[in-house]
């Protein structure tokens, strides 16, 4: 049956963490991270080819650590590990388009740019993994708090299937105004500095204000898939290594499809038909009722793989439709 009747306390893998797990996986996020701030120090404009080499290679770190969570924990921790994984790197895909926008409103030049996410996903790491630490914790104590994340999940679903070009624009600007707030921002890059000197005071430059930015979308994002992991696994070690490596190759990705937004016409529907599908996972857990990790991950996939699917073809009729007119 797609629904299983069940304790809520058995819908999820119960595993006991050792503290050198926690050390792997704290040891090989600092490994890679540390790889790829050298990989990347001196500033340059990352080709197409390079960025879809890099995003390979993440999805190799990212499945490997799948499989030590396979071996050490069984495969009930390492299914929810990958279902976390996908579930997360598919509503990450918003915010590369996200990014494109606000790095191209605030003209921060392409060289620049992975300095800015570097950072910034650094930042990300460690918010969210607070965030997921304190929503553990809650959902150890009310189990009633999945209904809550189910339906505001539900609600946000439909939000992003009627998605807005202009989205990213008001967080852009809600999040240089918090910096100027507190500090002067100048008009001017000074190469990779995050700070500078103008008119004898220290003022941030552009390239720090769309740090504060790209951090201040990823908490409004944040908000959204956090409660979507708890809808495939609630043990934290789960969640955070998963979002940890889903959130690692972001960067590869952005470069890769930053000006791709136009050929996933339907991308943003299958983000908000996945959350719906997490939603309603998570409001039905506290009744007894739990869908199976493997049906979750074909859910998912398939809906992925039809907005593929469809959005190339809506854009190869798009180009049909064009070549028309110019002929």
């Amino acid at each position: 049956m797609l629904l299983a009747a069940e304790s809520s306390s058995e819908n999820f893998a119960d595993i006991d963490v050792p503290t050198w797990a926690w050390g792997v996986l704290l040891v090989s996020v600092f490994l890679l991270l540390a790889l790829d701030l050298w990989r990347h120090r001196h500033a340059h404009a990352p080709t197409f080819r390079e960025a879809g080499l890099e995003s390979i290679f993440w999805v190799v770190c990212s499945l490997a650590f799948g499989v030590f969570m396979f071996v050490q924990f069984g495969g009930t921790a390492g299914g929810e590990y990958l279902g976390v994984y996908i579930t997360e790197k598919s509503l990450s895909v918003d915010n590369v388009f996200v990014w494109a926008l606000l790095f191209s409103t605030m003209k921060i030049p392409i060289q620049y740019q992975h300095r800015v996410l570097f950072w910034g996903i650094f930042g990300a790491l460690t918010l969210r993994s607070i965030f997921i630490l304190v929503g553990s914790e809650l959902v150890q104590r009310f189990d009633w708090i999945l209904v809550f994340f189910g339906l505001f999940l539900i609600f946000t679903g439909f939000r992003i299937i009627r998605h807005r070009d202009d989205e990213g624009e008001e967080a852009s600007t809600a999040g240089l105004g918090l910096l100027r707030r507190f500090m002067p921002v100048t008009d001017e890059l000074d190469g990779q500095k995050f700070f500078t000197v103008a008119n004898g005071k220290r003022a941030a430059t552009p390239l720090f204000a769309a740090l504060v930015v790209v951090e201040f979308t990823d908490v409004i994002f944040a908000v959204d898939s956090v409660p979507a992991s708890f809808g495939v696994a609630n043990d934290p070690y789960i969640i955070i290594a998963a979002n940890a490596y889903a959130i690692m190759g972001l960067r590869a990705m952005y470069f890769l499809l930053a000006d791709a937004r136009e050929r996933f016409h339907y991308l943003s529907h299958a983000l908000g038909g996945i959350l719906l599908f997490v939603g309603i996972k998570l409001t039905v857990v506290p009744f007894g009722y739990h869908i199976p990790i493997a049906w979750s991950l074909s859910i998912i996939g398939v809906i992925l793989v039809l907005a593929v699917v469809f959005s190339i073809w809506k854009a190869n009729q798009i180009e049909a439709q064009r070549d028309a007119v110019d002929s």
